[in-house]
């Protein structure tokens, strides 16, 4: 039986993280898309004036898992929210209760932090996840729409008059 345990996320911990960010870009078939690495990572997650945050999910002291998240704001609540932008569990160590126990002390930040919620996304076609998220009793938001803007897009809509 492993001895699964949560801690925050250390400057030493950049080239885990990055395999833990390109394994769950190859399952959401999107490794092309990555253009982390590891200096980023440390100059992002670890900056000093840094707004994002990360946790390691050990199992017997090795790296199984983690979650990287920040905070927002709900302007209708006047509260700050935690946003879990990845959650990720490598294939082998899944079925142990490490998501879960990832998702518990987040949830228990986002109540020490006084946030009002704590949320996430999940790619539609992951049933997996979104059978888990609904075992724990999140509810899936479906009558927000995402949007995105990026690259070029991104760029140009920025500099055009």
């Amino acid at each position: 039986m492993s001895l699964l345990s949560i801690r925050p996320a250390v400057v030493d911990d950049s080239s885990t993280i990055l395999k833990f960010i390109t394994e769950l870009a190859i399952y959401e078939k999107a490794e092309h898309e990555v253009l982390a690495n590891e200096q980023t990572i440390k100059e992002t997650i670890f900056a000093p004036s840094g707004h994002v945050n990360a946790l390691i999910c050990e199992s017997n002291g090795t790296p199984i898992g983690m979650a990287i998240y920040f905070f927002n704001y709900s302007t209708w609540l006047a509260k700050p929210g935690l946003y879990l932008e990845d959650l990720y569990v490598t294939e082998t160590q899944r079925g142990q209760g490490a998501g879960k126990l990832l998702l518990k002390r987040l949830a228990q930040i986002a109540l020490e932090q006084g946030c009002g919620r704590f949320e996430w996304s999940c790619l539609d076609w992951n049933t997996p996840a979104r059978d888990f998220y609904h075992s724990i009793g999140a509810v899936a938001q479906t009558q927000w729409i995402g949007y995105r803007m990026a690259g070029n897009t991104l760029h140009q809509f920025a500099k055009d008059d």
